[in-house]
């Protein structure tokens, strides 16, 4: 007969569950790894289809910037449209406002905006990537028809991106893997990812855009004037009777709108097109001064050089030595 073996008591610890491993997880802790998990799918998509630091999508409205290195302030204007930066940091200067966007954060540009903007971190292992959308202001205002968007939240700050925008986000990137659906599947989307801004705290800044009597839509019509005759003097009055307010009224929806007064928005643009004319004829600073509205050449070069750094022929040299290095990146 086979003895009898002593059986040894078992280990309380294997028979009662493992705290660590069925405690529920807190639900913001879920949704962090939703939110990572597709952000680095948007990190992917981004890196798999850019090329160079600003790409043109096949998604209509769509583009990449890309840069492995960090920048130099660079100037230029950005249309109304929604900037996503998707991994590395951005800082912009709009008038007398700093933004910074830090990974998974987005801002709405509702008119065009002179900008100086600097990329302050990027690398080759962990480079900046950014997703840019022109708006269609068509698609909102037909949203708004169906659609109350959420009030509130500041003109001049970036938001973070939430679960849901998140998520429209990254399928309509998808689409760039699956080029055939483009034309049936993206305004769909980009449909839904206007909604989710809608709701979100730029939903406002959107609407008014979006309304044709809306006040930003109206500084939108005299900003476009600032920029067809930047070379001819400006008074407020005319521009406020473009927009049909009151002096007082649309000086303070163009403050709120550009961050700055319409006679230093119209000086910011004046620079932009001095520099652009300089890039393509060097030397030739006087001239362009004139060509730009400016009745003193020493004028136009002190506030060249305190707007970009540098005298107009040496920042018009270096513009030409950097080559695409001097593009803005998304």
């Amino acid at each position: 007969m086979t003895p009898c073996r002593k059986r040894r008591a078992p280990k309380t610890l294997r028979l009662l569950p493992n705290p660590l491993i069925w405690v529920a997880r807190p639900p913001w802790m879920r949704e962090a790894d939703i939110m990572s998990e597709a952000l680095q799918e948007l990190i992917e998509i981004a890196g798999r289809h850019a090329r160079g630091r600003r790409t043109t999508t096949a998604i209509p409205r769509v583009s990449i910037g890309r840069s492995e290195v960090a920048t130099a302030p660079m100037a230029g204007v950005w249309g109304s449209g929604i900037l996503f930066v998707l991994q590395g940091a951005k800082t912009v200067l709009i008038g007398d406002r700093t933004l910074r966007y830090n990974p998974a954060s987005y801002f709405i540009y509702t008119v065009d905006t002179p900008t100086i903007s600097q990329l302050v971190e990027a690398s080759a292992k962990h480079p900046y990537l950014a997703i840019g959308f022109a708006l269609d202001l068509q698609a909102v205002a037909a949203l708004l028809v169906e659609h109350e968007p959420a009030l509130g939240g500041d003109s001049f700050s970036t938001s973070p991106v939430n679960e849901d925008l998140l998520d429209a986000l990254r399928r309509i990137m998808r689409l760039l893997d699956r080029p055939g659906e483009i034309p049936v599947l993206s305004a769909m989307l980009e449909r839904e990812m206007l909604f989710r801004l809608l709701q979100g705290p730029q939903g406002a800044k959107l609407r008014q855009l979006a309304r044709a009597d809306g006040h930003l839509s109206r500084i939108g019509q005299a900003i476009a004037w600032i920029r067809a005759h930047c070379h001819q003097p400006v008074r407020v009055s005319d521009l406020a009777e473009i927009a049909h307010m009151s002096n007082a009224a649309f000086y303070r929806h163009f403050k709120a709108a550009t961050a700055m007064s319409p006679i230093q928005y119209q000086k910011q643009i004046r620079l932009l097109e001095a520099r652009q004319l300089l890039a393509a004829q060097p030397g030739n600073v006087a001239s362009v001064a004139f060509a730009v509205g400016y009745e003193s050449a020493s004028q136009f070069s002190r506030e060249y050089a305190r707007q970009f750094g540098s005298p107009p022929a040496r920042d018009a040299a270096q513009l030409l030595a950097a080559g695409e290095a001097s593009v803005e990146v998304l």
